[in-house]
């Protein structure tokens, strides 16, 4: 341990867990093979072994660690980690203070502490840490939690009490490769502080070709943080995001794409109609078994709880569509009427990453808790936000989602660019679902963008980290002008009376949607 502190990459962290090898798999031979896949520090676990054989496994994986210069740590036993010179250790809340350890460890040791909680961080940088292992974002089962699972949603506020500090941090519990993407993209800071890396355990371990498994998720890591994703667009003109949106009207049109869609049972024949009126081919599939087949051939997915039926449906929805790299669209319908709508939207935003949330003043106040708008059942009550611009940059950094907010003038984020939209009629409001059917037009412009976007990338590109392709921003204000100026039209018809002929008159009108009627009739302002 003499001399300076090693360069640690934290990139790919395995926790090792001798009690998960498969069988006939050698310790030593997986731990090697790990590394060769990328792992880039190892952190020895042995909680039910005796302290000869602990000093046994930990010495012989120093070897291993040495012979590719892979920093190693130990487990919670300091005396362990001064017998065999080991690079550092790592402790929980309830083991040795880091005061003490470091009192006992050589200086140039490198200490890490598990983190709950933004109290738990500030303490352990107060005390001197060098990185911390936030979490769990999952369960697991390779650890008895002691703590309450935090999600991927909650792990930015963790990284934002890490600011103006070079305390490292690693997310853990849970990860595996296929949520591997999503938790590196879901876990930033509102100023855009990531993590350094994910800790895993059992992916790895538990592989019969930990190489491989290793290699999967460090390309995925290496990725992210070689390409930070910090908004989801380029700034545009509003000239050129009309324009833009006219070209995703052609692509819909050209691609027709699938558009899977889990909605309430209010407004589905309306939300299909509209689907096709745009050029594109709806599904409203909603049993679990069958998501892994549909989210292969869809261009996107909807997911709109309004009449919350099958909540396992949309969790294995959301998860597959993640895994196709596919937009998906949340519409939280009605999200603070009760306390099972408001647990099942945070069950949801964190076993996937939303690509666009959407959703009235009420409902994205409830998401984001606050008490500035108040909800009456699916509907706002008030005057809404004082400064939506804001908060819709701010909910779209904290999400890592695009925000669409509904109103009479609508809002739509990156967190970086806001767009203000002010088309739209009054009958809107007096035909039910019509807030759902603009999710269903942001969904159909979602998946226009994703496969124009698809068919322009070669088949052996390399890893990106990107969740989704193509301009999500510009798909969603697409959306939202698409039903809002086709509105427009469809209440200026002479034979549109009401609210009983508006309807079958905005289907017509969503047909007859050009992009030189977004050209002369969109109202786009760039914020």
């Amino acid at each position: 341990m003499a001399g300076q502190k090693p360069t640690v990459d934290y990139s790919l962290y395995l926790v090792t867990g001798r009690e998960l090898l498969p069988e006939g798999k050698d310790y030593l031979e997986s731990l090697e093979e790990s590394i060769k896949g990328g792992v880039t520090l190892v952190q020895v676990r042995e909680k039910n072994t005796d302290t000869g054989e602990f000093l046994r496994i930990a010495q012989a994986s120093k070897d291993i660690c040495r012979k590719y210069n892979v920093p190693i740590l130990i487990n919670d036993r300091i005396d362990i980690a001064l017998a065999i010179e080991a690079d550092g250790v790592h402790i929980g809340q309830t083991d040795m203070p880091v005061e003490k350890a470091r009192k006992l460890l050589p200086p140039n040791a490198i200490i890490g502490m598990t983190c709950n909680s933004v109290e738990h961080v500030r303490k352990a940088v107060q005390d001197g840490v060098d990185y911390v292992g936030l979490g769990p974002v999952w369960g697991t089962q390779t650890k008895k939690l002691t703590s309450p699972v935090v999600g991927v949603r909650g792990i930015g506020p963790l990284l934002d009490a890490l600011e103006g500090t070079d305390v490292k941090a690693v997310s853990i519990a849970g990860i595996k490769w296929t949520n591997a993407l999503h938790c590196m993209h879901g876990s930033v800071s509102l100023s855009g502080r990531s993590l350094d890396g994910l800790a895993v355990v059992s992916d790895i371990v538990a592989s019969k070709d930990p190489y491989t498994a290793a290699k999967r998720i460090a390309t995925i890591v290496n990725a992210c943080k070689a390409n930070p994703l910090i908004c989801f667009s380029t700034f545009h003109a509003p000239d050129v995001i009309k324009r833009s949106v006219g070209e995703l009207l052609g692509a819909v049109k050209q691609y027709s794409p699938i558009v899977h869609q889990l909605t309430n049972t209010v407004v589905t024949t309306q939300s299909a109609n509209a689907t096709i009126a745009l050029g594109a081919s709806p599904i409203m599939a909603t049993a679990p078994e069958e998501m892994a087949d549909l989210a292969a051939v869809s261009g996107g997915l909807l997911v709109n709880f309004g009449t919350i039926q099958n909540l396992d449906g949309m969790l294995a929805a959301g998860f597959n569509y993640n895994q196709n790299r596919k937009p998906v669209v949340f519409d939280p319908v009605g999200v603070g009427a009760t306390g099972y709508r408001r647990t099942s939207a945070a069950h949801l935003l964190n076993a996937w990453q939303a690509t666009v949330i959407k959703g009235n003043p009420g409902e994205l106040a409830a998401l984001a808790n606050s008490t500035e708008v108040q909800a009456k059942g699916v509907d706002s009550v008030g005057t809404g936000f004082a400064d939506p611009a804001s908060f819709v940059r701010n909910l779209a950094r904290r999400e890592r989602a695009i925000i669409v907010l509904t109103g009479v003038t609508d809002y739509v984020s990156d967190g970086t660019t806001v767009v203000r939209l002010s088309n739209g009629h009054p009958l809107l409001g007096e035909i039910t679902g019509s807030g759902c059917m603009v999710g269903t037009a942001v969904a159909t412009f979602c998946a226009g963008a994703s496969m124009a976007e698809a068919s322009k990338r070669a088949p052996e590109a390399p890893e990106d980290a990107k969740l989704v392709r193509g301009d999500m921003l510009v798909a969603a204000v697409g959306g939202v002008l698409a039903i809002t100026v086709a509105s427009e039209l469809a209440a200026a018809r002479a034979d549109v009376k009401g609210s009983g002929t508006f309807l079958p008159a905005l289907i017509d009108e969503l047909a007859a949607l050009t992009p030189e009627k977004i050209a002369t009739y969109g109202k786009v302002e760039v914020i």
